[in-house]
Order: structure tokens, then sequence, then C-alpha cells
């Protein structure tokens, strides 16, 4: 059995007797700066161990062939545009206040109805309006139903010999000086551009319906009226006349009720436009997002389009929420700062003079960052971020102006790694701390110790 005198020998730490020890008020000293600086230490060595550290690197785009980049958006325009079944689109006023409920293209989806394309002689019967006569006629009477047109467009002759046989029946069923409840009328808009200016007519053949009452005089000079998108054939016309005339008294002229919207009767657009949101996914290729006007059943006057836009919001890949966004910037304070560069931008253009026919074109260079957290011990997160650099300019096209964003994709991708401190680490690096300001103190403890005995025996002139 091993005695009690063996197990001592193998005591590291031998003690001195406390009375073979002597204080000193320079051992003192030493051993309050020791104890401050072991103190400071620590707390650099704690705080660089709670320090997140990573390592970024560029490497080759990781993502597969025929993977799907997601393209989020909300765009404000000053024109009403036709949108995809991923898409929202709200009417908005000049100052981008919501002025209705989402915008349903339903009626607009499906061809529109015209009569067969044959050679026979038709009677004009509809009014013929312009700048000086518009406003008395709408005024006059209760029903005012016009169809602006351009003689150069193709839907707008194929309406005329319908618009004209209906404005005859219409005529003959009601007739303007008896009846008075109805009247059919045309604008030339190649002759009365000013006109349809007001109207904000943009698309031929654009239909018009004027109520008198509920007629709203604005700035501008525009009215509050609907927009008809139905059929365009005789009977269809007619019978939509009609139900237009059925809840009018004949013996009052002075206000014309409101009737039940349908399908085919929608608000006209005033001096406001639209805002358009949603997302559409895309392959991971150069490629190029446009936003145009445009139907099966009109016909667009370039010169008259406007794509001013302001830009709300535009991002690529998975939206990532503020949360996520906080935890990624905590490992990497500049990141996010391109996420969304082009949010809160003005893109605006006028449709006089030289700045008619006005594309807007945006070049996006997209860059993929992916960042890799540590979660737990065992687990790590991955968060995809795609960022982008953009420029803007105007092209003047003789084509129906677009908006249009061309985005390119980086091949390289940057990998940006958390690396964090095991807590061995941090506690190796404490005690090597505190072991070695003890024996450095200890060290300039005793030669302090030495030289003041030296200086001593200098003082005492003793011999060496």
């Amino acid at each position: 059995m091993i005695s009690m005198h063996k197990l001592k020998s193998v005591d590291f730490y031998r003690k001195i007797p406390r009375d073979l020890t002597e204080a000193s008020l320079s051992g003192a000293g030493l051993s309050i700066i020791a104890a401050l600086s072991m103190i400071f230490l620590f707390g650099m060595e704690l705080s660089s161990y709670l320090k997140v550290s990573t390592a970024a690197s560029v490497i080759v785009d990781k993502s597969s062939d025929g993977e799907f980049l997601r393209i989020d958006f909300n765009i404000r325009y000053g024109n009403r545009l036709n949108i995809t079944k991923t898409l929202r689109k709200y009417p908005i006023d000049s100052n981008l206040r919501p002025t209705g409920s989402e915008y349903l293209a339903g009626v607009t989806s499906r061809d529109i109805k015209h009569d067969d394309e044959v050679d026979e002689e038709y009677s004009e019967d509809s009014v013929i309006l312009n700048g000086h006569n518009f406003e008395s006629v709408a005024h006059r009477y209760p029903i005012l139903v016009v169809n602006f047109y351009a003689p150069w467009c193709y839907w707008s002759n194929r309406l005329k010999p319908s618009w004209e046989k209906a404005a005859r029946i219409i005529r003959e069923r009601y007739d303007p000086e008896m009846d008075g409840r109805i009247v059919l009328g045309k604008v030339d808009c190649t002759e009365q551009a000013d006109l349809c200016r007001r109207h904000h007519i943009q698309g031929y053949p654009s239909i018009r319906i004027f109520r008198k009452g509920s007629d709203l005089r604005e700035d501008h000079g525009q009215h509050d009226h609907e927009s008809y998108h139905g059929d365009r054939d005789t009977d269809t016309l007619v019978k939509t006349m009609e139900n237009l005339v059925s809840p009018i008294p004949l013996e009052s002229q002075r206000l014309a009720l409101e009737n039940v919207q349908d399908d085919a009767k929608r608000p006209a657009p005033l001096v406001g436009g639209c805002r358009i949101e949603g997302f559409v996914r895309v392959k991971k290729v150069p490629g190029n997002l446009v936003i145009s006007a445009r139907s099966g059943a009109h016909s667009f006057d370039a010169s008259k389009m406007n794509m001013s836009h302001i830009i709300s919001h535009l991002s690529f890949g998975k939206k990532i929420t503020p949360e996520v966004l906080r935890d990624m910037q905590r490992v990497v304070p500049y990141l996010g700062g391109s996420h969304d560069k082009l949010n809160g931008r003005h893109y605006i253009t006028n449709t006089l003079d030289s700045n008619a026919n006005v594309t807007i074109e945006h070049y996006l260079q997209i860059v993929k960052t992916e960042v890799i957290t540590r979660r737990t011990l065992y687990e790590d997160k991955v968060v995809e971020e795609y960022e982008y650099t953009a420029h803007s300019s105007l092209v003047h096209s003789l084509d129906i102006p677009v908006a249009k964003f061309h985005f390119q994709l980086s091949p390289m991708q940057v990998l940006i790694l958390e690396n964090s401190k095991s807590f061995s680490h941090f506690i190796t690096n404490v005690c090597a701390i505190i072991g070695g300001v003890f024996t450095v103190a200890g060290i300039l403890d005793s030669i302090l110790h030495s030289t003041m005995k030296f200086v001593k025996k200098v003082e005492l002139g003793k011999n060496f």
C-alpha cells in the first residue's frame, strides 16, 4: 500500500512555510498589475470567442441545370396593362393611392365576337363628335355611348359596320328628338387628338359609356364613365344599349339611374394608372422581363403610350424575412445592401414632343450569395440571397413602348462560411493568459527584488 509520505513526494506545488516568506511593496504592486492584466486579457479573449468570424470565397455557381429563379416585383404605372395569372393589378390615382379592389381581366382573356366580314353598304347613323360638340351632347342625353377609333386600326374597321348598324337600330327605336334617352357617337382620334387624350384613349377601338348626372367634371375635363369590353357584333351591341336605356323613365331625362354592372362594363381609367405586383419564375439563364400593353381586340397608339413607373420592390430569389436578414447581417453586416437596389426609384417620361415612344430599359447584373451559418454543433443553416447592380436608359422606338428588365446571372457565386471557435480553445487560451501573466509577473518581481537588494548592498559599501 502506498504510504502518505511517498504520495506527497509527487506534489508539484510544494508549500513554503509562511514564516519563511516576505511580503514587499513592489510585489504587491506587481500583483495588482498582474491581476488587472489577467482581467483585461480575459475580456479580450472572451470578446474574440464571442465574435463571429467568417471566410468568404468565390466559387463557380452550384445551381443545377433547369433550376428556376423567382422574380418578385411591385411596380406602379401610369397606364393600365394586361397581366398574367401569377400577378395582381390594382387601380391607383395620380397620388399612387389605391382607388379600388383588384382588377380581374376575365373578359379580355377571351376572343371578342364580331360580325362576319361581308361587303355590304351601310349608312353612318352615329353622331360625329369633336372637341366643340362633345360636352353639349354629353349633357343633353342621359346615355351617350362613344366609339373612340382610328381609321388605320384593323379592329376599329371590324367594329365600324356593327357600330353603324347598331346606331341605326337604336335611333329608330329611341328617336333622339322624341325619346332622347340614348345616342351613339364616334370620335376619330387621328383628328381629335386632344379630346382623346383628355379621356386617356390609348387603344382602339375604345367604347365608353357616359351617364348624364353621374358625370363629375375633373381638372382635365374627363368624366366619370365606364368602358365597354363586351362582344362587338350588332346584336350584342343593341342588347347592351337597350339594357342601358331600360331603367331610365321616358318622362325623366334629368338624371340617369345607376345600372347594375355586368362583366362587359367596367369603370374607365381616370388620371391614375395601376399597380402591378406578383412574381414570375424563370430559368437561370440571361433573359428579359418585359411589361407591355397588349390586347387581342385592340390596337394601340404608340405615341400616346407612357411607360413611366415607380419601382416599389424588385428582388430575385426566395423572399427573405426580416428576421433571417438580421441573422445574416449578424454574420456579414454589409449583406442585403443590394438585394432590392431599385426599390423606390422613379422613372418618369413625358409623352409630349421628343419623349414619345420611349421604352425604359433596365440592365441588371445578378450575383448569388450563399451564407452558411452554424445553428447547432452538428447542424448548419444555409441561406441563398441574390444581389444585383442596375443601370437604366431611355430608348426611342417605333414600336409600342415597354418597360424592359434585362437580367444576367453571374456564373460565379459568393460563398460565406461562419467559423465558430471551440470552447476548449477558449479555455486553453484563458489558462495560458493566467499562467503566462502569473509567470511573467513572478520573473519581474524576482528581478526587481534582486535589483533592490543589490542597490542596498552598494549603499552599505559591502564588497562582493
